[in-house]
């Protein structure tokens, strides 16, 4: 059975750092894609970064881009979303997926979740 776990969120002041984590079982990363999204209370949820391991293509949100780097380590079948600079505007519940690409936007196998709270 393909999972997801998210880890790695918390609270932080704005201007901080956090690294999240993403780590499957089940399956191996090695011929999928893996996205990043969030979703604030009373917002829609919102894609901002995704990987494929087939040609190591990432794509970003607008809203994070310079700011977060996704990443990943085969060996430890996880992916990592760096986030620098944070802001308040990042506050949200952080969740990952999985697809065959990122450019397919087909995700599936959602994880739990990870709050991230950025204090003014």
């Amino acid at each position: 059975e393909m999972q997801l776990v998210e880890s790695g969120g918390g609270l932080v002041q704005a201007g901080g750092s956090l690294r999240l984590s993403c780590a499957a079982s089940g399956f191996t990363f090695d011929g999928y894609a893996i996205g990043w999204f969030r979703q604030a209370p009373g917002k829609e949820r919102e894609g901002i970064a995704c990987i494929s391991s087939s040609d190591g293509s990432s794509y970003y949100a607008d809203s994070v881009k310079g700011r977060f780097t996704i990443s990943s380590d085969n060996a430890k079948n996880t992916v990592y979303l760096q986030m620098d600079s944070l802001k308040s505007e990042d506050t949200a519940v952080y969740y990952c997926a999985v697809d065959s690409h990122c450019a397919v936007y087909h995700f599936h196998t959602w994880g739990q979740g990870t709050q991230v709270t950025v204090s003014s």
